[in-house]
């Protein structure tokens, strides 16, 4: 039998080998059970998948169909919106499987903040759920509405509802701190302005400066006009024309892999070679990272993630009624993937770059 496939208690009763009904009061706890046999029922019943289903079907009575709110920049499908687009896809995959409807709503900059619970309660939906859009008011407007929400990728920083973000501060700085310990003593961040959750990875570049005791002088940040490539690709085009020194740096760390594709497409058309020249840090992990020549050193945020535990949030707040309970905020662990795009630091920067 495939592992999840119609699998009921009788069937866990018997890779068990006990009764149905132990299997019952097991789940359910109606009855004492010894804990030897406790456990070989549970193990039973994780090893044929049963205790997922399980799980995943004790979130319908809580939620049974969403306002999905996303802003209008998340929506075309193409390889700048590799990050929403991966997080939808996911999001989509986790209500499936529980049962969720969502029911879409496109947040537009110029609409009246109370407009996504006006929408929330006409579509009769039991939650909310925001991806990318951390604006304070809208956020305030969502609180006070009084329907469970949850806010995906942005962070909410008046605490009035729960959100799931990467744990954007730490895993900045641990990526800087890998270019230090690959002997790069002036690095540039290249980021944008914006989203509170990007601000944050500022600030994870500048700890590890400080933990390391090295002047803030040599974390050097400069600010795109956007996400996108072809806004890294201006960014440091005209960095490189303003300071064909490089400013001394070795290390290029991007606030976002889209932002690194375009700085590198800049670094090859100024003659600059990565990583001889310049080192390179991405930042968020979507696929084009490893299919770049060369493949782009990166921090990997879990994205396929985010929907799961935003569904999980979304749940027990549900479940709590309108008794009291703290907005939660729920930072996600991110990992470094190591590739050809950084070493350390061959010979300080010519003064003239052809």
């Amino acid at each position: 039998m495939a592992k999840g496939d119609k699998v009921g208690m009788r069937e866990v009763s018997e890779r068990a080998g006990v009764a149905i009904s132990t299997v019952s009061h097991v789940m359910n706890g109606t009855a004492p059970i010894s804990e030897e046999v406790r456990e070989r029922v549970l193990d039973a019943a994780r090893d044929l998948g049963y205790l997922a289903r399980r799980s995943a079907r004790a979130s319908i009575n809580a939620v049974n169909r969403a306002l999905l709110a996303v802003p209008e920049d998340a929506l075309p499908d193409s390889d700048v919106n590799l990050v929403s687009w991966t997080i939808l896809n996911a999001l989509t995959r986790d209500c499936e499987a529980r049962g969720v409807r969502l029911v879409p709503h496109t947040l537009r900059r110029d609409d009246p903040v109370g407009r996504v619970g006006a929408e929330a309660r006409a579509a009769r939906a039991d939650g909310i759920i925001v991806i990318n859009d951390d604006r304070s008011a809208l956020l305030d407007a969502i609180g006070r509405s009084g329907i469970p929400s949850v806010l995906i990728n942005g962070e909410d920083p008046n605490m009035h509802i729960d959100s799931v973000t990467p744990g954007n501060r730490f895993a900045a700085l641990k990526a800087t701190r890998l270019l230090l310990d690959r002997g790069h003593r002036r690095v540039v961040h290249l980021t944008w302005s914006g989203r509170k959750t990007v601000e944050r990875r500022v600030d994870g570049f500048l700890d590890a400066f400080r933990d390391r005791g090295l002047p803030l002088s040599d974390a050097l940040v400069i600010r795109a006009e956007g996400f996108e490539p072809r806004h890294g690709e201006a960014a440091v085009k005209a960095w490189l024309e303003a300071h064909p020194d490089r400013e001394g740096a070795t290390a290029l760390f991007c606030a976002a892999d889209n932002l690194a594709f375009g700085a590198m497409r800049a670094l090859k058309q100024a003659g600059l070679r990565v990583p001889e020249d310049l080192s390179v840090m991405g930042f968020d992990g979507v696929a084009l990272g490893e299919l770049h020549s060369p493949p782009l050193t990166t921090v990997s945020v879990p994205l396929e993630q985010f929907g799961r535990a935003a569904l999980d949030l979304l749940e027990a707040r549900a479940k709590s009624g309108q008794g009291p309970r703290a907005a939660h905020r729920l930072e996600l662990g991110c990992d470094l993937v190591l590739r050809e795009s950084i070493s350390p630091p061959t010979a300080q920067p010519s003064q003239n770059i052809e």
